[in-house]
């Protein structure tokens, strides 16, 4: 069976005419999302509901897509990728505020012992699958070694921040396929603007309520009495049980309980989530902890139980106070009171619920290793379920 997906690794020529297999730096085509479909949510989107409408965060991604058939360790078939995001841009060799929760321990984020001891991001956040983890890790170094900033070592970009879920149902997981050069691709290719999700970057391979999951995003621009600060999510979905999906309070996974991944999952409660969550008004690391706890929220309204064998680890960051990168004198600082963030926590919640829906909504049922096959949430009886609940906005 032939998949249908974006992103596909193409043959180039290279200047010394000999031919390689080459990433694909995945565009974000325009695909129909979940507010597209009428489903309603709460609060106010940014103009492209996705995390990189807080200025200056850019997002690439490489999708890595070849073979069909019986699984052969170390030829694939292949579903996987990676996604990289930008606190300020691919120059970005500074500081920010940033902290992370864990609300379930079974998966890895690499980078968070300092990040905690310091309460600063200084690195980008990149998300692949569960055994590519080292390689991206050590592949972020070497890409900032090689633009020359290995001297200004401060323990950032040496203790990279690189996150997992696991795509071994579809993808050759034992087989490695994401290289430090697919790494570099989603580096050096990271933009502003709009964000490719569904079957994209690291979610390529990924199973969301047992329909086809993977990477989605989205925005909440507070009002002018909260100070019109921006929330930006992205999530990487790969979690959770059919029965508990619900999007926008409708209990989805009970309405449509076909087009269960064949053959059966024995784990099919259990995966994971990783959320990044990006905003632009000035908080402090115990501040962004709190914001990075209420990610929870939002994952519970859409189904999310954090099963024993499930990695949900979720990681904020704030844009603002570049004086944090100061390394001598004193930094001036702003921060909010603790009084101002309900707005905050109200809108990371929301993000995230709605982030979760458009991974759902954007991906592509996939079929991979041995023809195990994760089917996508059929948009038609979705909104047939949003209908016989009186939950469908047009």
């Amino acid at each position: 069976m032939k998949a249908k997906f974006l992103g596909l690794r193409l043959l180039f020529l290279i200047a010394a005419g000999a031919l390689s297999l080459a990433p694909a730096i995945d565009q974000p085509a325009r695909k129909p999302r979940a507010r597209d479909l009428g489903i309603p949510f709460d609060g106010s989107p940014g103009p492209l509901n996705a995390v990189t409408d807080v200025r200056g965060v850019e997002v690439g991604q490489v999708t890595l897509i070849s073979g069909e058939g019986k699984l052969v360790v170390g030829q694939g078939p292949v579903r996987t990728g990676v996604t990289a995001i930008f606190p300020q841009g691919r120059s970005f060799r500074d500081r920010l505020f940033g902290a992370w929760f864990t609300l379930n321990g079974n998966g890895e984020m690499t980078g968070t012992t300092w990040l905690q001891e310091s309460g600063c991001l200084g690195s980008p956040v990149l998300i692949t699958n569960t055994q590519s983890v080292g390689v991206a890790r050590d592949a972020v170094i070497e890409w900032n070694v090689r633009r020359g900033h290995a001297d200004d070592y401060s323990g950032d970009f040496s203790l990279p921040v690189v996150a997992e879920t696991w795509d071994g149902f579809l993808n050759d997981i034992d087989g490695f396929h994401v290289r430090k050069e697919d790494v570099f691709a989603a580096l050096d290719g990271a933009r502003p603007g709009p964000v490719a999700e569904g079957n994209v970057g690291g979610g390529t391979g990924m199973i969301c309520h047992r329909f086809k999951g993977g990477t989605g995003t989205s925005s909440r621009v507070l009002g002018p009495a909260d100070g019109g600060y921006v929330v930006g999510v992205l999530v990487q979905a790969n979690y959770g049980a059919r029965e508990t999906l619900s999007i926008a309070g409708v209990p989805v996974g009970r309405e449509i309980t076909d087009l269960m991944p064949k053959p059966g999952r024995a784990d099919a409660r259990d995966g994971s989530i990783i959320v990044v969550v990006a905003t632009d008004a000035p908080l402090l690391p115990h501040q962004l902890e709190r914001v990075a706890k209420r990610v929870a929220l939002g994952l519970a309204v859409a189904g999310g139980r954090a099963n024993d064998s499930s990695g949900d680890i979720f990681i904020a960051f704030s844009t603002a106070n570049p004086a944090v990168a100061q390394t001598s004198g004193l930094a001036h600082l702003t921060m909010l009171p603790n009084e101002r963030l309900d707005a905050l926590f109200l809108a990371t919640a929301q993000a995230t619920e709605e982030a979760i829906a458009n991974a759902l909504v954007a991906a592509e049922t996939m079929a991979g290793i041995n023809g195990n096959t994760v089917y996508a949430i059929p948009h038609d009886r979705l909104r047939e379920v949003l209908r016989k609940y009186n939950r469908l906005a047009n």
